[in-house]
Parts: structure tokens; sequence; C-alpha cells
């Protein structure tokens, strides 16, 4: 068959169903005689449960039931990546509170108005105890601790063994770097809807790892597996924020259990701002040793993951995936790395689009941008010196990844070119030159990061009556365009037209396996799980085909009109309903299956040119440009690689300069609602100019890496070193993120008035009390990350 679908822009077949109201998400599904769920939340941070009287509200009209944690009775959480056992959470608070918004009642009733007046006859007696928001200050001795039993705020910690990795260094820059927390803000938030049965339950529920889902429900609840069917039907977003079984999928699943009917709960948004846990949150404290001709001798890195309550699993991310990948683009022969997961009395944190390598890729760019202003060189000249070279592939770095391929001097030429680089350094020139007051700013950032690796996939490819093919995976996909990807790669080795192909995912019962999506795994494992299938039933078709047309099975060929026919006699050839014909002829369907493992993570890389304006009379920031150049390896369809690139840039823009979760010093949440949370609308963000190299990785047979996250690891250090860049002639250092108007300013001023502005002060003590790391610990650290 001539030519080939894959490389060129197809459009999304699941995309009308969605633009013309047929999604089917959780809140859409209808079940009669349903119980809702409404929850009593903590108005405090930090406090004793001394009593709870439910009696008023139980006699509230259309309740049937109130529950506390004694009353439900159910074990801890499973976790999704346990940091600390015995920090472990019940689904209901259980004596003590730990952050504002933990359930600590649940009530179900009749209507979901019902059980929402009923919530506000609940009377909860609360002890206040002293909270602690920042996690700098949770490392003090005095911090007031979330588990006295622990005896510290610190729920994980390791340090690599410190030798002087500065040693030879000719200027040392140093910085201490805030990765803000984040809110997801799926446009969908958490919901749940659970169907009882005789033994077990179906539960429709927003996931993004079905089955993920389905063995942490069936572990919690004593079930077997095949007595839990999950089903994820739409989903409005996830990036990392869905996974596993949350507090209130427990109080339903078991309200389900107890009353033998429907019930359900779905998330309001100011809900879903203060409990869906939260992203990023981390204190970096950094230095990085060059010699003055810009060679980088060394890097020292300590970093604070913000675990929030309950050691969630993202103040872990400090520990692993950060420091992973803190060596990035560049030639480092020596890093020493500690990392803290602190306990604060803050909303629990978790994955959220990149999970700890955005944070490795700022804090290193950060370095690289002050590294360059210290030794007077030109950022990009800087980068160039220090890039690992395309012959050093395959590359171990000395945090343990193992680097597949990569040319990371040429995305960055591209996009210096295509953003007219010395152009914009002369304008910015100029307007310094003619004292404006509205000043230009060019950050620039390379990275690499990880994705894929660990875990296989399943695949499942079968031949229809009809002729047309049905593909089960075992990803799931929430809104990435999997049924587009995997449906082209069917049609491409098969030649059946992609309207005649039908895509299954997202429900244990009709697909038996898989790890779900996540870590930008999905087209790489999944896809080539896909493909491994399509060429079995290939394989298997040409037989059947051969034993028909009496032919030899290497002269069956796939022909230009999507059929089987053998080399040389035109007239003599099968359609692929014939085939699946034939197959049942012989008591059998033409269908495969596959788990798909792969050789490998795989290593997306890539550079990022930003450009803004700032007011330094006011401190606002504009951007005007961005210009993204990220290679994921082989791109199978553009379009969707674009799509990926854009919401991904914009997410990391938006980072940089307007988002940032909040908490005032009592732990009260000051950005609970979309009117304090700042996410940029289309107005705010500059048209993205997007762009891609191509370096086929070895280690899947499509050649593909992810590209699902890249662009968010890219961008965010771009804008931040572009704000910094507008205003370093100033004296200006450097400024955290989100880059607001206020912190601009104040930063203009201190300089302005020669305040100190060195980004540096000494980190906490309590690093040097962590257990000293194994040093064979590095050894497979990129599946640990994967």
């Amino acid at each position: 068959m001539a030519g080939s679908l894959l490389g060129t822009e197809v459009r999304r077949v699941e995309d009308p169903d969605l633009l013309r109201g047929r999604g089917t998400y959780v809140g859409n599904q209808r079940f009669d005689n349903a119980l809702h769920v409404g929850f009593v939340r903590s108005p405090f941070a930090h406090a004793l449960i001394t009593g709870i009287d439910t009696t008023e509200a139980a006699k509230a009209p259309g309740v049937v039931a109130v529950y506390t944690a004694e009353e439900l009775g159910l074990p801890a959480l499973p976790v999704f990546i346990e940091v600390n056992a015995q920090c472990a959470r019940h689904p209901l608070a259980v004596d003590r509170v730990r952050f504002v918004g933990e359930p600590v009642v649940a009530v179900v009733a009749e209507t979901a108005v019902a059980a929402a007046d009923a919530l506000e006859l609940v009377d909860v007696d609360y002890e206040p105890l002293p909270a602690v928001v920042d996690p700098e200050e949770a490392l003090a001795p005095e911090a007031p601790t979330q588990f006295p039993e622990l005896g510290s705020n610190i729920a994980g910690g390791q340090r690599d063994a410190d030798d002087d990795v500065l040693a030879g260094a000719d200027v040392v820059v140093r910085a201490r770097i805030e990765n803000q927390r984040l809110a997801v803000a799926p446009m969908e938030g958490n919901a749940i809807a659970v169907l009882p049965e005789e033994s077990g339950a179906t539960i429709y529920v927003s996931t993004q790892m079905p089955h993920g889902f389905q063995r942490a429900a069936a572990t919690m609840f004593g079930w077997e597996l095949d007595q839990v069917r999950v089903i994820a039907p739409h989903v409005g977003g996830a990036f990392g924020g869905k996974v596993g079984v949350i507090a209130e999928h427990a109080v339903v699943i078991e309200a389900a259990r107890r009353f033998g009917r429907p019930v359900r709960w779905t998330e309001t948004r100011s809900e879903n701002l203060q409990a869906m846990p939260h992203g990023r949150a981390q204190v970096q404290f950094a230095e990085l040793g060059l010699r003055s001709d810009g060679t980088i001798v060394g890097l020292r890195c300590r970093v604070i993951g913000d675990s929030g309550a309950y050691a969630g699993f993202g103040g872990a991310l400090a520990l692993g995936p950060t420091r992973t990948m803190s060596q990035g683009v560049y030639r480092i022969p020596r890093i020493s790395y500690a990392g803290i997961a602190a306990l604060t009395n803050t909303t629990p944190t978790g994955a959220f689009r990149g999970a700890g390598r955005p944070e490795a890729a700022a804090m290193l760019e950060r370095l690289m941008d002050l590294a360059a202003a210290e030794l007077d060189l030109d950022p990009a000249e800087l980068r160039r010196r220090n890039f690992l070279s395309p012959e050093q592939f395959p590359y171990k770095t000395v945090t343990g990844a193992s680097y597949d391929n990569g040319d990371y001097d040429l995305p960055l030429r591209e996009a210096l070119r295509l953003a007219g680089y010395e152009d914009l350094r002369a304008e910015q020139a100029r307007r310094i030159e003619a004292g404006e007051k509205v000043l230009l700013g060019i950050g620039m950032a390379a990275y690499v990061e990880i994705t894929g690796g660990g875990a296989g996939e399943y695949a499942a490819i079968e031949i229809d009556s009809d002729g047309g093919a049905s593909i089960k995976v075992g990803t799931s996909g929430h809104g990435q365009g999997h049924p587009t990807s995997f449906s082209m790669i069917v049609s491409d080795l098969l030649g059946i037209p992609l309207e005649r192909i039908k895509f299954v995912q997202s429900d244990t019962a009709a697909v038996p396996r898989g790890g779900g999506t996540g870590g930008s795994r999905s087209l790489q494992i999944g896809g080539s799980a896909v493909r491994q299938a399509s060429e079995l039933v290939l394989k298997r078709a040409r037989e059947l085909a051969a034993s028909r047309l009496e032919a030899s099975v290497e002269d069956i060929v796939l022909t230009s009109d999507g059929q089987l026919g053998v080399t040389g006699v035109p007239n003599a050839s099968l359609s692929w309903a014939e085939l699946a014909s034939a197959a049942a002829e012989d008591g059998q369907v033409l269908v495969e299956e596959t788990d798909f493992k792969p050789d490998g993570a795989t290593f997306p890389f890539g550079a990022h040119v930003s450009v803004v304006e700032v007011d330094v009379e006011t401190g606002y920031v504009r951007p005007l440009r961005h210009i993204a150049v990220d290679d994921c390896g082989r791109v199978l369809n553009p379009l969707i690689v674009r799509g990926q690139q854009q919401g991904g840039a914009v997410q990391g823009i938006s980072q940089a300069l307007w988002e940032q979760v909040s908490f005032d010093e009592d732990g009260n949440p000051v950005t609970a609602s979309f009117a304090d949370y700042l996410v940029p609308s289309a107005a705010d963000v500059p048209a993205l100019e997007t762009h891609n190299t191509e370096t086929p990785t070895p280690r899947n047979p499509l050649g593909a890496k992810g590209i699902g996250e890249s662009a968010t690891i890219g961008s965010t250090p771009a804008v931040q070193n572009a704000v910094v860049d507008a205003v370093k002639h100033l004296g200006v250092r450097h400024i955290d993120i989100p880059a607001t108007p206020q912190r601009v300013w104040r930063a203009i001023q201190a300089a302005k008035n020669g305040g100190p502005t060195s980004p540096w002060r000494e980190p906490p003590a309590a690093f040097d009390t962590l257990p000293v790391r194994d040093a064979g610990a590095s050894a497979d650290a990129d599946e640990a990350v994967a």
C-alpha cells in the first residue's frame, strides 16, 4: 500500500461528539433512584475534633444518613505513591483535621439540594491548633507538627554525599528559587457515580487510570478485581490530578454498598480548588559552579517539596523526578542533591503536568541565566558551551537517567532563528538607550524531560464482520486525541479507513488491563501496543488469505484499496470482511492482543524563547511572543502535537505570570475560586509559534517520545528569564514566579534604592540531618521516575 498516513495532519475523530454536546461525562449520567453525597469540610487548617452533633442533620428532609469517620469505619485510603506510612489518611477526618477543606462529615440524601441544606445543620466542635503553612518554616525545630509521633514535619528525605562538587569553580552562582503551588483546575472536577451489585459495583468515575482505580477500590473494600467494573466516560481534563481512590470516592462507594442504591457526588469548583491535590510547590536552594570560560564544574541542590497534609506524594517529587532530571541538557560532571518532603497544614500535593520535571528545568535554567549575567556571556552562548553533544548518546547522567538520544543545540538554534534573536537584542538596547519605560525582555530555556518507560501496555485489534476494526487499549485518554492517533496506526498498517475503526478504552469490563494515562506515555507505549497488535492481525490475515487464495504467505500483500491480495495477480484478493468470515468459518474471531513493553524511558527535549514587555513604572508584564521548538521523536500527527504544545505552553506561561495557590498565615486558602485564582483567557496569551525537530527514539517501534508535558516544561523558565532579562540592567538579578506586577515593581525599586538583590539565603539546617543516599540508588532512576 503506497504512502503512509503517519506524519500527516488528520483531524481528530472524537471532536464532533464533544462539539455537538454528545459528550458523556460522569455528571451527564442518569441513574434512577440515585442518592447524593455532600461533605462538611473543615474550616480550620489544624485542629482537634472534640465533638460532632449530627442529630438535626439526620432529621432534615430527604436525608437518609449522616456519617462520621467512626460511623463509617473505613480503613485508611490506598495511596498512589507512599511517602510515609505513618501519615495515613482516612476518608473522613479522625480526631484531627490537617487542612482547610478536609472532609469531616458526609451527608447522604435523596437530592443534591437536600444534602447541601443538611450540611448546614451539622455541628462540629474544634479545638484549634497552631498551623504551619510555609514548607521552610515547617522544618524549624519549634514548628507545630502534623503527626506528633513523627517528631518533625519531615515525611521523607535523603541527601547525596557532598564531596565538594563546586571545587575548582571560578564563579559560583546561588539562588533560592520558588516553584509555586498550583491548582490543577481541570474543566471537570472530580465526579463519581457508584451502582452497587450483589457483590461488587460498577463505578463511573472521572479518572485517568481506570484499572488503577479498580485495583485500589478492590483492595480497600475487599473485592476481587472482577467484582469491580470501572468506567471513565469523557473526562474534562486531568493533568495528573485524577489518580487513584480519593477520600470522597471512598465515602460514595461505601454509601452505595450500605444502601444498595446508586450514589453519586460531583465536586464543586470551590471544593476542587481547595481539596484536589495541588501541584509543583517546591523551594529550591541551588548553586552552580563554573570556570571563567563558562564550563560547568558542579551543581549542588537542596530542595524542599511541600507535601501538604498527609504526606501527599507531590512532596516526594523533590526526592525523585526533580533530582533525576536535575542535570538537564548539560555536561555537569558532579551533582550533589538533597531533598525533603515537608508536611504542612495545606491541601495535599500530587502530580501536575510534568510531575517534578518542570521544577528541575526551571531551577537549572534560572541558574544558567544567573551564570550568564555573572560571566557577562550571552545566555545562548553559555548554554551552547555546555550542551551534551549528539555523539555522547546514549548517555547515563550523574543522577542515573539513561538518555536515549538528542541534539540539544538544534532546537535552540531554530528557536533563536525563528525569533529573530539579533533583531530583538537590538530593539532591547534601543529602548534602554532611549530611556523608554516599557522595556523588552528576551528569555530562553533548553530542557530535556523523561516520558514513558516503566510498565508496558495492553492493546487488542479485532476485525469486525463488516470489515471494520475495533481497537481496545489500556491507556485512558482525557482529551489528548487517542482515538485519532491509534486509529491512524491501525489504518496505516491494515488499510482500513479511519471512519470504519471503532475505539474502546476506559472500561475495565471491555479492556482487561491497562496502565492508564500519565507521564506522557500513551502514544509511545499504548500506540506501540496498537501497532504490535495490528502487525499480529496482519500476519494472521495473510495466513488466512494465503490458504483461501492458494498462494504462499510471502506473496500476500496489502493492496492499494485496503485488501489482501496476491503479488502479480490483480484479481486475487480478499476484503477484510471476507477475511473475518474466513476466520469465522474456522470457528475463530480475527482478533489479536498483546502487551507491549518498551526498551526504556524516552527523553523528549527542546528549546523555548519568550519575548515580553515590562513596564518599569507599574511592573506589568505583557507577553508578546512565545516560540516553542519541541522534539518528541517521530511526529505521527502534527495537528495533535501542535495542540499539545499550545496547551502546555499556555499552562507554563500562566505559571510564570499569573497562577499561584495562596494561604494566609492561619492556613486559610485565599484562592478558593476563579475570582482569586488567576487563569488566563485567550486574550492574555500571545499567538504561540510552535515548531518541531524530529529525533526518533530507538526505544519503541514508532520512534515516538512524549509531548503532553514538554511545552509546560520549556515555557515557564523561558518566560521567567525574559522578565528578569528586561530589567537586569537596573540591577535586578532574580524575580520569583509568578512574576506579578507587584513583585516586578518591588524588585525594580529594591535595585534602584541600593537594597539587597542577592537571590540567595542559606537553606534550613534540616538538610544536614538527612540520611545519605545509597550510592547505587540512581542505577535505574529513569525507570523509577517514568
